[in-house]
């Protein structure tokens, strides 16, 4: 303790930073890099395996039905005439009147805000590889050829015909490549996370999603991190998880990570928790806003609150695709075809443009844009179009009908609860001892930590997903805490977090959304939302990159051994409550 209370933190990060692996699992993307970096690589947690199957699956998925009905597009005008009320811009009805009027073009300060700047058109991707010249000469032989005969070599080869012989399809391919792949090229693209959970359905079976999350994880290691798996039992792994995950889903993404990964050991952090100590604080709402969920949970210095957790089953990319609906039904959009439930690589664009261009603001907003349209495995075509009332889109963050989040069949609960809860209190159950195992195999269980007394009861029951507003979510979320003490210092310490957390004029649309859905027999009268300290999607990870690095007692660390051999139980003591030395030391590491 000496040592860490005089340590610079610069040092601390050096030395135990540079073998902790810090693996964030999101249902789009996943961030994934050494607790000694800056930044985690992020990368689209997806991947395409090479398909001769026919008919043809372009898109793995449990998706049961992409068309709005009647009552939702009904539901949907409604919205926008809210929305519109709102923000002081025409109705619906009243547009088509205007459209023969030149519109007033309004300056949108996004993240591309340089004057002209044009942002490049997405390629394909090339599917197939090349096999090695087996009559190459090899390196470092006596007989290497000239520079000037190998330029000679390199002109002829490209004069030459294209030979399939010569090439073959790639059987993988991994994140943002996967997701530019031609619908005309034989590959099934699969998302083994959707809406916060495992992508499970009669299409897509259980073992496939844990393979696909093995193969996606383990090449980000080997390309990205450059670690081979034959020094990984020298790195330790910190496991950041969402807390819409069940009990089931943590147990296997803990034994992709100890199994199959082979890490030495690993850890479970809940991402609500990270995320405090990822902008240094002990006492937060955390509201992580990402591209397909919104979950809102309290933290009281520095333990989360489980009877306070809301989930939101849309984020930025339902805002997407809200842009698009905006668009065509202003008549705007350029005549393409565009598909993106089915075509990756228009979401991705509809993506860029929503990050660039919404933001939430009074009054018309407008921008002129350029508009990609890619048909099948042809060049990317560019379309100079007027996009209009981009401030629409984002408000539908409190007002979800508007977005019209797409409609999944649950997958079956009991997958998900045939094993004990990883966050129950369990730890006091006396587990039947192995005879091939000493008691060090056991350390925790049974021992009478008092840093477990107090550590909250999650349920095992199905977690609720509401469809209430964003400032809704917020209020029910802090008022259930019971205390006006908590609640006071809670609605001041409002923490956005997550991609769409980036979006312009955010902050203040939610203090003053959150204020007025306050109830006016509540003693509040004061809502604050912190702007964060880090990059905003990758504050969990941050977070718990810090905790792996402070947690020098490893009290909460699974390891390889016992996991595989199954010595120790899901939720027989391998839990985490953060020490209030530990919160101090957090303090002291993010504001040096």
């Amino acid at each position: 303790m000496d040592y860490l209370k005089s340590v610079v933190p610069s040092q601390l990060v050096s030395e135990r930073g540079s073998n902790l692996v810090v693996i964030n699992p999101g249902s789009a993307n996943v961030r994934i890099g050494l607790a000694q970096q800056d930044a985690p690589f992020n990368i689209p947690h997806c991947i395409a395996r090479y398909s001769n199957q026919v008919p043809k699956r372009n898109v793995q998925d449990q998706m049961l039905n992409s068309q709005i009905t009647t009552a939702q597009h009904i539901e949907r005008e409604k919205a926008y005439d809210i929305i519109a009320s709102l923000l002081k811009i025409p109705f619906l009805d009243e547009e088509v009147a205007n459209n023969a009027f030149p519109r007033k073009m309004g300056r949108v300060d996004g993240y591309n805000p340089q004057s002209g700047k044009k942002d490049p058109p997405f390629t394909w991707t090339t599917v197939v590889e090349e096999k090695p010249n087996l009559s190459a000469e090899p390196e470092g032989s006596a007989n290497k050829a000239s520079s000037s005969d190998s330029l000679d070599q390199l002109e002829a080869n490209d004069s030459k015909e294209f030979n399939v012989n010569n090439h073959k399809f790639r059987q993988l391919i991994y994140g943002e490549e996967a997701l530019k792949i031609s619908p005309t090229e034989p590959y099934c693209l699969r998302r083994p996370i959707r809406r916060g959970h495992f992508n499970v359905s009669q299409h897509y079976p259980v073992q496939q999603v844990i393979e696909d999350l093995h193969a996606i994880w383990d090449w980000i290691l080997l390309e990205k991190l450059h670690i081979p798996h034959c020094e990984r039992n020298m790195y330790s792994c910190i496991l950041v998880v969402p807390e819409t995950y069940d009990n089931r889903e943590i147990k296997e993404m803990l034994s992709i990570v100890l199994r199959d990964l082979r890490f030495s050991s690993a850890v479970v952090h809940q991402e609500g928790l990270a995320a405090v100590f990822g902008n240094g604080l002990s006492t937060a709402c955390v509201v992580n806003i990402g591209a397909q969920v919104t979950s809102v949970i309290c933290i009281e210095d520095g333990v989360a609150l489980p009877n306070t957790q809301m989930t939101l089953p849309f984020g930025g990319e339902d805002i997407s695709r809200c842009l698009l609906w905006t668009q065509r039904h202003h008549q705007t959009w350029p005549p393409i075809r565009m598909d993106p439930m089915s075509k990756p690589i228009d979401l991705l664009m509809l993506n860029r443009l929503k990050e660039s261009y919404c933001q939430i603001k009074e009054g018309e907003l407008d921008a002129v844009a350029v508009v990609h349209s890619y048909e099948d495995g042809m060049p990317a075509g560019s379309h100079k179009t007027r996009l209009t009332a981009l401030g629409v889109p984002p408000m539908g963050l409190f007002y979800p009908l508007l977005l019209v989040p797409d409609v999944y069949p649950p997958p079956p609960r009991s997958w998900f609860h045939d094993y004990e809860d990883m966050l129950e209190d369990t730890w006091h159950v006396d587990f039947q001892r192995r005879p091939d195992l000493s008691d060090s195999f056991y350390p925790g269980v049974n021992s009478g930590f008092p840093m477990w007394e107090s550590y909250p009861v999650f349920q095992t029951k199905p977690k609720k997903e509401d469809i209430v507003g964003l400032a809704e979510a917020i209020t029910s979320s802090i008022l259930s805490t019971g205390r006006i003490d908590l609640q006071r210092k809670l609605f001041c310490s409002i923490q956005l977090i997550g991609g769409v957390a980036l979006t312009s004029n955010l902050i203040p649309a939610v203090e003053e959304r959150v204020l007025h859905a306050i109830p006016s027999n509540e003693a509040i009268d004061t809502v604050e939302a912190l702007q964060s300290r880090t990059n905003a999607p990758f504050v969990p990870w941050k977070g718990g990159a810090v905790l792996g690095i402070l947690d020098f007692s490893r009290d909460a660390w699974i390891h390889r051994e016992d996991w595989i051999r199954s010595g120790i139980h899901v939720g027989s003591g391998r839990k985490y409550k953060d020490s209030y030395f530990l919160q101090a030391q957090a303090m002291c590491y993010i504001n040096s």
